[in-house]
């Protein structure tokens, strides 16, 4: 880098910690999901075995938090919603994902501040994954 010149922004990936600890964190939330009554909901809707969908978060979050495009290098654009569409997804289940990932978070010591950001940004993409009618509510 020369004199003047800006030193590059870091991404949430390079903030976290990078592939080490973005896989880490993925580890943890799969773990979370595998053996917490709490996210049994979200569990159902997962494979007996979770390598598979945990490669895909691991690619997905590299790339999304400003990584390497690995899940965009290996299936394409991501297209979550249309991904997800074959699963009935509420607020209940929305809930139950944010809430595992937030003690993955924690569990991996995730900065109070890049946590903040991140909770915010996991869930607007959290509720457009949504689509299931629910009682009470105008609709998906």
């Amino acid at each position: 880098m020369s004199p003047g010149e800006a030193a590059p922004e870091q991404t949430p990936y390079d903030l976290l910690g990078g592939e080490t600890r973005v896989r880490a964190l993925v580890d943890r939330f799969y773990a979370l999901m595998d053996s917490e009554p709490a996210y049994a909901d979200i569990r159902r809707l997962h494979p007996a075995d979770l390598a598979g969908s945990t490669e895909k978060l691991f690619m997905f979050l590299s790339g999304w938090l400003g990584g390497p495009p690995l899940y965009f290098h290996a299936h394409g654009h991501p297209m979550l919603r249309a991904r997800h569409l074959s699963f009935a997804i509420g607020a209940r289940e929305r809930d139950q994902w944010m809430a595992c990932m937030q003690q993955a978070m924690n569990d991996c010591k995730v900065a109070p501040a890049l946590q903040e950001a991140l909770n915010d940004a996991f869930a607007r993409t959290a509720d457009h994954m949504r689509n299931r009618r629910e009682h009470g509510t105008p609709g998906a």
